[in-house]
């Protein structure tokens, strides 16, 4: 799976900096963790925020989740020399977390797009209703846009990510971007990869390999994720064709994280 990357990166030198701002790094208990958004991101963050503090290490539920989301936060691989990049890497004990690439896309769907997010408005929506959801005029605000009931349908933004020039302006925002892309197992050899379907106790285990089982408790995890039984529904607006099409751009993430070809939603 990790021959003939279309990307070309064959090497840790292969990537830029911008290519390793997802990854951070806790010298003090000798651990890297690359996250990615919309798989567990806010609380394995709170996690590495408190094992930057003094002991005994405050309840990482006591973190609030915009604190953990601003710049600055943490140390990032990228601001390090690269051979000194290189030694922790080969030193460290690195770990990330993967969710089934559809599941993954509806919550960042719901996230992005159906809550009052001005950013995301300003910056995707917009642009979205504009070109696939036939909306030459948008409201000015996402205010005014909820109000008037007017978002981008699932549908349209599959169609935002399959659209070739999406992608030739900038590549895909870190919140859709495929996980090897953020992540790259190709190139770097993980300790621990978990799965936001088992979250509990893949971190339970994690806490375990670093030896922090009795100093920290990773945050219980709610019902509200989209469950994959939800995952037929949200894409019956989307045309069979369409639904094998995303499927080729993440089947990268499918295949190399482990996760079952979707054959109900993608057999005719």
């Amino acid at each position: 799976m990790c021959d003939g990357d279309k990307e070309g990166k064959h090497s840790l030198d292969d990537l830029s900096d911008k290519e390793l701002k997802n990854f951070i790094v806790d010298d003090k208990h000798g651990i890297i963790y690359c996250y990615i958004p919309k798989v567990a991101c806010t609380n394995w963050k709170r996690v590495m925020f408190v094992l930057n503090q003094s002991e005994p290490y405050l309840d990482p539920m006591s973190i609030s989740g915009e604190l953990v989301h601003l710049p600055n936060q943490f140390t990032l691989l990228k601001s390090f020399p690269r051979t000194e990049m290189k030694v922790k890497l080969k030193y460290y004990t690195k770990f990330m977390f993967s969710r089934d690439p559809f599941v993954r896309l509806i919550s960042a769907y719901r996230d992005k797009f159906q809550q009052d997010n001005e950013y995301f408005y300003q910056n995707f929506a917009r642009k979205i209703l504009h070109l696939y959801g036939k909306r030459p005029d948008t409201p000015k605000t996402v205010k005014e846009a909820i109000a008037s009931h007017i978002r981008p349908s699932f549908y349209n933004f599959i169609q935002y990510l399959l659209d070739p020039q999406t992608e030739k302006n900038e590549p895909f925002e870190p919140h859709w971007r495929q996980m090897y892309r953020l992540c790259h197992p190709c190139l770097i050899q993980y300790d621990f990869i978990g799965h936001q379907e088992t979250l509990q106790d893949d971190a339970e285990q994690l806490l375990k390999l670093l030896k922090l089982e009795d100093d920290i408790k990773f945050p219980p995890s709610y019902k509200n994720m989209t469950s994959p039984f939800s995952v037929l529904d949200w894409f019956r607006t989307v045309p069979l064709e369409d639904r094998r099409k995303l499927y080729k751009l993440y089947e990268k993430d499918f295949k190399m994280f482990g996760y079952r070809k979707p054959h109900s939603l993608l057999d005719g």
